[in-house]
């Protein structure tokens, strides 16, 4: 792998090889069932796993995502169509921990080839702050905030962050486990699969490289957002993220955390508050206006819609550089 940080361990590309998986499918625009096609048949959960298996397969896969472009993920729930699509599909590409009804109704289908992309890399437990800031704190701080997220419900599924594509060298490991299995599933193709798989984490090397050379030279390193889906991104690159809500971007803040994060802004030189597209604003500018802080999108590239800035994961990703940028002054 070219990955110049983490590589992808042993252990779980034999995990992904022994699943005995069939080959992926590419991602279609349109909502057709899946099963109809003479490709192989891959449902996917969501857009960041619609676009693996879209680059990764190539013209050997067709691709059916149960999350609508527009529709926030986080609140999916399985209707008796997308269960049968799910049913007539040669596989399903998703990641446990992020949609409940998914997780369930793809452990209760009689699909063969079952990909879960968070087994394909290591997740952390991350609460409404993550990154290098939060080593600052004492150990009592440390204590009131993890009790205040027990009571806020900021934990999610085992504690652990299931944010892994926002963070180019997470998403490269689980491109990695994704094209091994590929090749596995359907060996006819395999050295298309081994050659996409190479470009696509080729591309994903060269976004680690724009935000590493990007960010280096910062006046801050803080930054807000609704909820807390940077947290990969944050440790990747030196930075700190501070969430109004925690993983559930639909969790209401309490009024102390409100207070805190009024507080850290002046004191950490806080310009900006991120909201995202798929979730109201209302909060972020709010909060924004009680501080006298700008505001601004930083996607989670959770889905592409009209309103994202830019037409597919690469592209979005690159707005957001730009919008950290700003944000924290780099020169």
């Amino acid at each position: 792998m070219n990955v110049r940080r983490p590589h992808i361990s042993a252990a779980a590309l034999a995990a992904v090889t022994a699943l005995g998986l069939g080959t992926l499918t590419a991602c279609s625009s349109d909502s057709a069932a899946a099963g109809d096609s003479d490709k192989f048949d891959v449902v996917a959960s969501f857009y960041p796993m619609a676009f693996l298996a879209e680059r990764i397969g190539g013209e050997h896969v067709s691709v059916t995502s149960l999350t609508e472009p527009g529709q926030e993920p986080h609140d999916l729930e399985i209707s008796a169509k997308q269960t049968a699509q799910l049913e007539e599909s040669d596989a399903a590409l998703y990641l446990k921990g992020l949609q409940p009804s998914v997780d369930e109704a793809i452990g209760q289908s009689p699909v063969e080839t079952k990909i879960d992309a968070a087994t394909l890399t290591s997740l952390e437990e991350h609460g409404t702050e993550a990154g290098g800031h939060e080593e600052e704190h004492s150990e009592e701080e440390h204590s009131e905030e993890e009790h205040s997220e027990e009571e806020h419900g900021h934990e999610h599924e085992g504690g652990k962050d299931p944010h892994i594509w926002l963070d180019p060298v997470k998403y490269a490991e689980v491109a990695e486990g994704v094209g091994k299995a590929f090749e596995k599933a359907d060996p006819d193709h395999a050295a298309d699969y081994r050659k996409n798989t190479a470009a696509l984490v080729g591309e994903l090397n060269e976004l680690d490289e724009k935000f590493e050379t990007g960010l280096a030279d910062k006046k801050n390193s803080v930054f807000i957002t609704t909820h807390a889906a940077f947290g990969y991104l944050a440790e990747r690159y030196g930075l700190t993220e501070e969430a109004i809500s925690g993983l559930d971007p639909e969790t209401e803040p309490s009024g102390a955390r409100v207070k805190e994060l009024q507080e850290m802004a002046k004191a950490d030189g806080v310009t900006t508050v991120f909201y995202e597209t798929l979730v109201s604003d209302k909060t972020a500018k709010t909060l924004a206006g009680d501080t006298g802080l700008k505001t601004d999108v930083l996607d989670p590239v959770e889905g592409i819609t009209d309103a994202s800035r830019g037409d597919d994961y690469f592209q979005v990703m690159e707005a957001n550089l730009k919008a950290l940028q700003a944000a924290l002054g780099t020169k």
